[in-house]
C-alpha cells in the first residue's frame, strides 16, 4: 500500500467505527481543503451516501466563494447540510468587525457558542431543502452528540494533543488532560452518558497529504487556496476580516505540491495568516477548551 492508501484506509476505519457505535451523528465541515477530504472520505467510507448531516457554522464573515462552494456541493452530492449561527449576538453588532469586542470574543461568540449551541439544538439549524433549493427552518431539534471534525495534528499546537475519538463534556468543554490512550490502533468507543465525542479521522494526515490526496482523488477545492494573477493565495480559510493571504504564485494544486516540498512554508505555521491564533498566544487552545472546532 501507498501512504495515502494507508491514511485513506485508516480513516475510512475510524468513520465506520464511529457510525457504528455513536447515535445523533454530525460532520463538520467549514468548507476548508480538510473538513472537504474528510466529507470525500465520508463518500467513500458509505458508498456514495453520507449518513450524518454536514454541519456549518455560518459567522456571517466567510468569504463569499465559500459559501458559495458550500451550497453548489450541498445540491450537487445531495448532501443533509445544515447551518447555525449566533443571530443574537449577530443582531446586536457583538463583533469584531463592528468594534464592540477582540477577536478571541468574536470567535467565542460566532464560533464557540454557536457551535454549542447548533449541535445542542437549542439554537435555531437550517437545513437545505433540496427541492425548494433554499435553507428551510430544521424542524429536527435532537442534539448531536457525537461530532465529526477535521482537525489534524500537524496544523497547531493545541490540536496535536487531540486522540481520534476525544471526549468533551455537555458543553463541549475539553479537558485537555483527561484523553484516552489510543495505543496500537485500540480506541476507546466507550464512554459515559452525556460524554459528547470530537472524531478526528484526519488527526495524522499532514498538509502535504491533503493537497497529494486532492490531486489523486480530483477533489474539487475552493478557488481561494490558488493564486488569481496576484501573486497571493490562502493556505488557511476563515472569516474575511481576521484571515489573511500568503505570498505564493501557485495557481493549481499541482503547483502547491510542488511548493510546499520546497520547503518554503517549514517554519510558518499554515494557521499564520489567521489573525485569532496570535491573539490566542499563538495557538487555539483556550478556545478550544471551550468547544472551538
Amino acid at each position: 500500500m501507498t501512504h495515502l492508501e494507508k491514511i485513506e484506509s485508516q480513516s475510512i476505519y475510524i468513520l465506520r467505527e464511529a457510525y457504528s457505535q455513536f447515535k445523533n451523528l454530525a460532520m463538520l465541515w467549514s468548507i476548508g481543503k480538510d473538513s472537504t477530504v474528510m466529507l470525500w472520505l465520508a463518500r467513500k467510507a458509505f458508498f456514495g451516501h453520507v449518513p450524518f448531516p454536514l454541519v456549518h457554522i455560518d459567522t456571517h464573515y466567510k468569504i463569499p466563494e465559500m459559501i458559495k462552494y458550500r451550497d453548489d456541493l450541498a445540491l450537487e452530492w445531495n448532501l443533509n447540510m445544515v447551518y447555525g449561527e449566533n443571530a443574537e449576538a449577530l443582531k446586536n453588532k457583538q463583533t469584531f468587525p463592528d468594534g464592540a469586542v477582540d477577536r478571541l470574543t468574536c470567535c467565542k461568540l460566532l464560533k464557540s457558542e454557536a457551535l454549542i449551541n447548533t449541535l445542542s439544538g437549542n439554537w435555531t439549524r437550517y437545513r437545505m431543502d433540496h427541492q425548494q433549493k433554499k435553507y428551510v427552518v430544521d424542524e429536527n431539534k435532537e442534539p448531536y452528540t457525537g461530532v465529526i471534525v477535521g482537525a489534524r495534528a500537524d496544523e497547531e499546537g493545541s490540536r496535536s494533543k487531540e486522540r481520534y475519538f476525544s471526549p468533551r463534556d455537555k458543553r463541549s468543554d475539553w479537558d485537555v488532560g483527561d484523553q484516552p490512550p489510543e495505543l496500537w490502533n485500540q480506541f476507546k468507543t466507550d464512554f459515559a452518558p452525556g460524554t459528547h465525542i470530537r472524531i478526528h479521522p484526519l488527526l495524522d494526515w499532514t498538509e502535504l497529504d491533503i493537497w497529494e490526496y486532492i490531486k489523486q482523488e480530483n477533489i474539487p477545492t475552493v478557488s481561494l487556496y490558488y493564486d488569481q494573477g496576484e501573486g497571493k493565495r490562502y493556505r488557511s480559510l476563515g472569516c474575511y476580516p481576521c484571515t489573511f493571504s500568503v505570498e505564493s504564485k501557485a495557481k493549481n494544486v499541482e503547483e502547491i505540491i510542488a511548493e510546499l516540498k520546497t520547503g518554503k512554508f517549514s517554519n510558518i505555521a499554515e494557521r499564520s495568516g489567521r489573525a485569532q491564533d496570535a491573539e490566542d498566544g499563538g495557538g487555539l487552545e483556550t478556545l478550544r477548551r471551550k468547544g472551538y472546532m
